[in-house]
C-alpha cells in the first residue's frame, strides 16, 4: 500500500469547484466568525426586568425554591460541580480561564428581586447558548440575618438550575469570593 497522496489534476479541481458551485456553496469571504451584532447592555437589562417584572412579584413560580437556604460566611468560597464534568473543565473554571460571556450584578436587589433577576439572566444566557457567566452576589451581611442573604441564596438556586453544570467563587480580579463564575449546559438546537 501506498503512502502517496493522490495529488488532483486541474480537471479534478476544475469538476469539484463546478459541483459546489451547482451545490449552492459560495466561498467565504472572510476567515473570522461573525459573532452578531451585540445587543447594548441596557436594552439586555431592559428586557430581563421585563421579563421578570411580567412574571409578577407576588408569584413565586420560578424554577427556584424560595424555602430555607444553608447560610455560608462572607468570605467563603462556593464550589459545585456535577458529577460527570470533565476535571479539567471544572480546574479552568476555578483558575478564571474560561472566559465570561455575561455578567449580572445582584447589588442593591431585594431577595425577590434577586431571584427573578437571576432567573431571567440564566434563561436568556441558555437561549444565547452562553458558556460562562459572571454573576455578582456580593458578601453584604443581610438586614434581618446573620449570614450574607443573596450570597447564600444564589448558592442554593445554582444547585437547583438545570443548565448549571458548575459554578464556583471568581478569582479576585472578578470578585473574589463576592461573585461566581458560572459554567452552563449550550443547548442543541433544535431539541
Amino acid at each position: 500500500m501506498s503512502r502517496r497522496r493522490h495529488r488532483p489534476d486541474s480537471d479534478e479541481i476544475s469538476a469539484f469547484r463546478q459541483a459546489l458551485s451547482e451545490a449552492g456553496v459560495r466561498p467565504l469571504r472572510s476567515n473570522r466568525a461573525d459573532p452578531g451584532r451585540p445587543r447594548p447592555a441596557d436594552e439586555t437589562a431592559r428586557a430581563r426586568r421585563a421579563a421578570a417584572t411580567a412574571a409578577g412579584e407576588d408569584t413565586a413560580t420560578g424554577r427556584t425554591s424560595d424555602g430555607r437556604v444553608e447560610a455560608v460566611r462572607p468570605s467563603e468560597y462556593l464550589d459545585f460541580a456535577l458529577p460527570d464534568l470533565p476535571y479539567r473543565d471544572r480546574q479552568q473554571l476555578k483558575r478564571g480561564r474560561i472566559a465570561w460571556e455575561a455578567g449580572l450584578d445582584l447589588h442593591g436587589y431585594t431577595l425577590e428581586e434577586a431571584r427573578a433577576e437571576l432567573e431571567a439572566f440564566l434563561a436568556d444566557a441558555a437561549a444565547n447558548r452562553t458558556r460562562c457567566v459572571l454573576v455578582v452576589h456580593g458578601k453584604a451581611w443581610g438586614a434581618q440575618a446573620d449570614y450574607p442573604v443573596i450570597k447564600s441564596h444564589v448558592n442554593a438556586w445554582l444547585r437547583e438550575w438545570p443548565n448549571v453544570l458548575a459554578f464556583c467563587s471568581a478569582i479576585e480580579a472578578d470578585g473574589g469570593t463576592g461573585a461566581v463564575y458560572v459554567m452552563l449546559r449550550r443547548q442543541r438546537d433544535g431539541l
